[in-house]
């Protein structure tokens, strides 16, 4: 199995999660969200993102074939989950919503929050070109 990702692939990863993080970052209750959520329920929301991330690559990208290539799927997961982090953290830099310096632990859960959505507009553009 040869391991791909490549330029093309980043590009569409973050695409998709900037199409979907900016008008939920743009939202007020996105930043209250991020204020006052439990732990728990970030956990629930960082888990259902993954999980759901993983759904849809299996399904769509892998096209349930993931037994000689379980790494690269594990890795596809993972790495687009990171670059719409990023990409997230970034927008709220813009707008002044990620204070990391001054109160980090709202805005890891700022970013957590507007992730899991933005995960998945990624994962779904990053799967216009099959695998």
């Amino acid at each position: 199995m040869k391991f791909s990702f490549n330029m093309e692939d980043a590009s569409q990863v973050f695409v998709g999660a900037f199409a979907l993080a900016v008008p939920i970052s743009f939202s007020e209750e996105a930043w209250r969200l991020g204020d006052t959520l439990p732990y728990s329920n970030l956990l629930m929301l960082f888990t259902l993102s993954v999980l759901f991330l993983g759904i849809f690559t299996y399904q769509s990208v892998f096209q349930k074939n993931i037994k000689n290539r379980l790494f690269v799927f594990i890795f596809r997961i993972v790495i687009a989950y990171i670059m719409t982090a990023f990409v997230v953290c970034l927008v709220l830099l813009c707008l002044d919503k990620f204070p990391l310096l001054t109160d980090p632990v709202t805005a890891i859960k700022r970013m957590i929050v507007i992730t899991m959505p933005a995960s998945m507009g990624a994962i779904v553009v990053d799967s216009f070109d099959k695998e």
